[in-house]
């Protein structure tokens, strides 16, 4: 899958296959759709792309600081590249952008930089300034510049609305086995290793801390989980906390992994932590001894879980 930047990096001689869409999550309802994209592009000799957005429109036109996307950009790249696609282009949304028309974005993007064939597009689908184009539209301008539009139904559009806001429940209820059920993969969080106050190491649980900077990215509940991550090409399992640390008076959220049988250093490395299961959670404890104790019985039922689970 090669990547795009923006709609006018993009050129093919070949004709195009096109979806467009957020695809947050990348979930198993996203999965049928791009599926069905990639086979019929594939029937057809044609190549697929995948054409999405970047920052969330909200973000541009609302300044809305409250959305949660349960991918990065990144993650969902990453995420994205593993269906068959032959193109994904990330464009940029800006106000400027969102004042383009339903015919200027049909003509100057689909029609002349993504040289397209057919259009597999959701159900009540809008686009274009105001939010004014439409299906009949599309149907219009496809007659007028040659290609086909596939509408998906309602109701497979229906269940990808609904998965995605029942994964993003469930992470807040710390429900991970429904949100990793929906999406067809382990919730991620994707960070930096930065430096800590070094209290997990003088209690016997060593952690490293993780710097998520896009604060658009989903956090689930608070609370202590059973994670794995891949290091050096390695498979390393451990418990992550994450949470304001009430024990010691912390005042801030952190998002700590201790990693079991694992002695590397790992500060500046980015790290994918994948998360398995709830183990409980967050609480005050009256002293650090009383904290120890809990961690013993947390790892104890996490190596438990790991074991018999995976």
């Amino acid at each position: 899958m090669k990547i795009f930047q923006k709609t006018s990096s993009f050129s093919s001689e070949e004709k195009t296959f096109v979806t467009i869409g957020t695809f947050d999550g990348v979930h198993f309802g996203h999965q049928k759709i791009i599926e069905k994209l990639v086979s019929e592009a594939k029937k057809e000799q044609k190549k697929s792309v995948l054409l999405t957005f970047f920052p969330h429109p909200r973000m541009v036109l609302q300044k809305d600081a409250s959305i949660e996307l349960i991918n990065t950009i990144n993650e969902r790249a990453n995420l994205l590249e593993k269906t068959g696609l032959d193109y994904l282009i990330i464009h940029p949304f800006s106000r400027a952008f969102s004042r383009t028309t339903a015919l200027e974005f049909v003509r100057n993007i689909l029609v002349n930089q993504l040289n397209i064939s057919k259009l597999i597009i959701g159900y009540d689908h809008h686009f274009g300034k105001n939010r004014e184009g439409n299906i009949t539209q599309l149907t219009e301008y496809s007659h007028l510049y040659d290609f086909k539009v596939e509408e998906i139904p309602a109701q497979d559009i229906d269940d990808v609305s609904v998965s995605s806001t029942k994964i993003r429940r469930a992470l807040h209820e710390g429900n991970l086995k429904t949100a990793n059920h929906y999406l067809g993969y382990n919730f991620m969080l994707n960070g930096n290793v930065v430096n800590g106050k070094k209290l997990g190491g003088k209690i016997g649980y060593p952690t490293a801390n993780i710097d998520i900077k896009e604060d658009y990215k989903l956090i689930p509940k608070t609370g202590v989980y059973v994670v794995k991550s891949t290091i050096d090409k390695e498979e390393v399992f451990g418990m992550m906390n994450i949470g304001n640390r009430p024990t010691v008076n912390g005042n801030h959220q952190t998002i700590e992994v201790h990693f079991f049988d694992f002695n590397k250093d790992l500060y500046h490395q980015n790290l994918t932590i994948e998360l398995l299961y709830f183990l409980r959670d967050e609480q005050k404890f009256e002293s650090l001894d009383l904290l120890i104790h809990q961690l013993k019985k947390d790892e104890h039922i996490a190596r438990d879980y790991i074991k018999n689970n995976l």
